[in-house]
């Protein structure tokens, strides 16, 4: 890095070394429990995450949530998809637009054979109203998605499968005679809808409504008697839809929708083994081993922590073991959302949905790493995934005077992951700007002190090789 008489370029594979002013790099702080603020992107002003056990043996990845204000609060924080390093400093923020939207189910997906980021986007009050995105690593749209027939898209799931065509969850409002089941004779009922549709036509493709397979009858609530909020497609290619409403997992035949079997609720068509059974579970997802995960919010009544639990299930003999649960220390009872992970190395992601925390843990049950939220914040659910950013837009930067030659500089590029130095311009104009030194990335915004007294200064990100990314348009320093 920077010495106090020069700077050595050993660090990016240089064997030179030259004088320079002296440079020094921090992260724009923060202070716990209050928004993130940056110079260089004002309009950025994301909640805070604090680190509470530092990453150790995780898996590769960045963290990905896309942040809301919990039921009721207020905080002085934008909502929005947020991708997160292990430092719990941002790395991509994309608040959502207006104060009246909130963004779900944020994560990395791969659609025509390239990852691409993926999320829905909308107005929410129990259920969601909305439509869904897909971003490349440019972080430019290359679709959006929208429910067929009518419906509007719901938050609780979007799943691309293989062959790009899009599953996702409907509810809606259905007038029923509900005095069979001690309600109105006059009622109003939320049917689950299941919708597949292909991504580039928008035609719809398969389509399965609760109503019409479910009885009433197997949950205790009438009017959101179902809350589907996980579709999953099994190894047969048929689909898993979880009912948080009546703590139950379908399997459902893709072509006939018929029922195949039922995982947990009031008609477990499986034996339950001990410490198997869930209540108004999240997430469900068949792993390629066999296994089935989830996460267990559980109910108030049962007086027991939400969990993510590993489920064997023997479909010859009908038996469902739990095979592990992954708990927290401070023992949450996230009554909604929540999310686990399966990660490539064995590890497991947990986002604990409206307990404020994300957690990694090892095979054997270890905490690996744990970071939260301020109380008032959560994410619906939270992943970890490889990724490499590369913006089309420029990096952002303001110049500070201080005192003498000194000016303060404040560096970002907003999803750039490729990012390890700047390399520090200045010049008698726009057009003569030379290198004066380097300065490692330090977080979403790097604060550079720097003596010069030139008039004009900009940055040039480089990589761990030292190539060139990307520049700042050069800027006049105040006087």
């Amino acid at each position: 890095m920077m010495g106090v008489g020069g700077a050595c370029l050993a660090l990016l594979g240089l064997r030179s070394c030259f004088q320079a002013p002296r440079i020094r790099a921090t992260a724009s702080p923060v202070q716990p429990g209050k928004a993130w603020t940056f110079r260089s992107r004002p309009d950025l002003r994301p909640p805070s995450v604090e680190v509470t056990k530092r990453a150790r043996n995780t898996a590769p990845g960045y963290l990905f949530a896309a942040s809301k204000n919990g039921p009721g609060e207020e905080y002085p924080a934008q909502d929005g998809p947020m991708i997160l390093d292990n430092d719990g400093q941002p790395v991509w923020l994309c608040p959502v637009r207006g104060e009246e939207k909130d963004a779900m189910d944020f994560k990395v997906q791969r659609y025509r054979g390239e990852p691409v980021l993926t999320w829905w986007e909308g107005v929410h009050t129990g259920y969601g109203q909305g439509e869904y995105q897909i971003l490349d690593n440019s972080y430019r749209e290359v679709a959006r998605v929208r429910a067929g027939n009518g419906y509007d898209g719901d938050h609780h799931e979007f799943l691309i499968t293989p062959e790009d065509t899009a599953l996702f969850t409907i509810y809606h409002k259905v007038p029923m005679d509900l005095s069979s089941v001690g309600g109105p004779k006059e009622g109003t009922v939320l049917d689950g809808i299941v919708q597949e549709v292909d991504i580039e036509t928008g035609e719809v493709l398969f389509e399965w409504h609760s109503l019409e397979h479910v009885g009433i009858e197997e949950s205790e609530l009438r009017y959101d008697y179902f809350h589907v909020n996980a579709i999953d497609v099994d190894h047969d290619s048929n689909l898993l839809i979880s009912s948080r409403n009546t703590s139950a997992i379908y399997k459902v035949d893709r072509r006939t929708g018929k029922i195949l079997w039922r995982l947990g609720g009031k008609s477990s068509d499986f034996e339950m083994g001990e410490g198997a059974r869930f209540a108004y579970q999240h997430d469900v997802r068949r792993c390629p081993n066999g296994t089935v995960t989830m996460f267990d919010n559980r109910d108030k009544g049962m007086n027991e922590q939400s969990r993510g639990i590993m489920l064997k299930l023997d479909e010859d003999a009908m038996t469902a073991v739990l095979l592990r649960e992954y708990t927290h220390p401070e023992k949450p009872f996230a009554i909604f959302q929540g999310s686990v992970q399966t990660l490539p190395d064995g590890n497991v992601f947990v986002g604990w949905g409206s307990a404020p925390y994300l957690s990694e843990f090892g095979r054997d049950g270890e905490l690996l790493f744990d970071a939260r939220f301020p109380p008032e914040v959560e994410s619906y659910r939270a992943f970890r995934f490889p990724w490499s950013g590369k913006p089309d837009a420029d990096p952002a930067l303001v110049a500070e005077p201080g005192p003498d030659d000194e000016v303060t500089l404040y560096a970002s590029w907003n999803g750039a992951t490729e990012v390890a130095t700047w390399e520090v311009l200045a010049g008698p104009a726009p057009e003569e700007l030379k290198s004066v030194g380097f300065a490692p990335r330090k977080g979403f915004e790097t604060v550079i002190r720097v003596s010069t007294g030139e008039p004009y200064l900009g940055v040039r990100a480089k990589d761990h090789l030292g190539q060139a990314l990307g520049s700042t348009t050069a800027i006049k320093r105040e006087t």
